[in-house]
């Protein structure tokens, strides 16, 4: 951080700086996923205009949304654990925070480092199980306990196929730090030829549609909306939450598809990176945040085009597709890398 900003700072400064940072890359993706996608791609596939009255073209909408839920009375349950009930909500939010963590943004622009960056990400990513759990175990409602089940046996279920997509790109990448993962794509070579480098996505095509569809699962997001199906569970874990705890779950949903949009980002599409240009450019300091947050808004559009495009699974068609389909396809995947590793 000092390198960047060519300033002696102190650690109180830095850290404070590194958490502002940290709290826009969570916050303002969130807020253009809801706008972009739930807002305006929902309603021009459903042939409608979404919000059009607050600001220029409803581009304040979300600020209108923001305000009714701080608004809203906070109402806990008579029979509720209240202090699980409270913490749920802000469980379910530092996995996310966590995530941003070992995102790269440029080749000095990160938070951390870590030589197990991706083990880490995809560690902390099982935080927000328990933040369910706690949320429908302590509601004293039927309903959200068993929405809350449902949602741990289906994150579970499809924690294999997302850590398995990933494992191809370690073995091509050999390391699992994500700004090493980046460096190999940019400096990798196509048949010999490295115009492109070797973006992860021509090799490990697979792997990321895997990723996708563990990522579209992981988030709860339809097809894969069972444990919060309003038709039978009334929103599941979520039933009895109202005002800022709902928008911290609301926010924690779009936020953590934005993150799992930029590892998708880094592990396949090369991050900050742009192919054809070099790599240890300091530009990329500059430019590596608005590439990254590019090719972000790409995954993210592939993500909720599903949402917004397909049914809703049966709980045994969900899970007959993790254990029956993606994991076994993860690992003929991870086979094949594995050869062709060694063979070339």
């Amino acid at each position: 951080m000092t390198s960047v900003l060519a300033v002696e700072l102190s650690y109180w400064q830095e850290t404070g700086i590194r958490m502002l940072i940290g709290l826009a890359a969570v916050l303002l993706p969130a807020g253009t996923f809801v706008y972009v996608y739930l807002f305006k791609m929902m309603s021009f596939m459903q042939s409608r205009l979404g919000p059009m009255e607050a600001g220029p073209y409803g581009s304040m909408q979300l600020l209108a949304e923001v305000g009714k839920f701080f608004q809203k009375e906070d109402v806990i349950p008579e029979r509720a654990d209240r202090p699980v009930f409270k913490m749920a909500p802000f469980v379910v939010l530092v996995s996310t925070f966590l995530l941003v963590l070992v995102l790269p943004a440029g080749p000095d622009a990160y938070f951390v480092d870590l030589d197990v960056g991706i083990f880490f990400a995809l560690a902390v990513s099982s935080i927000s199980v328990i933040g369910i759990l706690m949320a429908g175990w302590s509601s004293a409602n039927k309903y959200s306990l068993l929405g809350s089940l449902r949602a741990t046996g289906q994150l579970i279920a499809y924690e294999l196929p997302l850590v398995l997509a990933v494992v191809g790109v370690v073995i091509q990448a050999g390391t699992l730090n994500m700004q090493q993962i980046v460096f190999a794509q940019a400096d990798g070579e196509i048949f010999g030829w490295g115009g492109i480098g070797n973006p992860y996505i021509l090799t490990q095509f697979v792997g990321f549609a895997l990723f996708l569809i563990a990522v579209q699962a992981e988030l709860t997001q339809p097809p894969f909306d069972m444990p919060v199906a309003e038709s039978e569970l009334v929103t599941g874990y979520l039933t009895e939450y109202s005002g800022m705890r709902f928008l911290m779950f609301f926010i924690g949903e779009f936020a953590t598809a934005g993150v799992f949009s930029g590892i998708a980002a880094v592990l396949f599409l090369g991050g900050w990176w742009v192919p054809g240009l070099d790599s240890s450019s300091d530009w990329f300091n500059v430019l590596g945040p608005a590439v990254l947050f590019g090719k972000m808004m790409f995954v993210s559009f592939l993500i909720f085009w599903f949402r917004f495009t397909y049914p809703r699974f049966r709980e045994d068609q969900l899970q007959k597709l993790a254990w029956k389909v993606l994991i076994p396809l993860a690992l003929a995947n991870i086979a094949v890398t594995a050869v062709l590793k060694v063979a070339v």
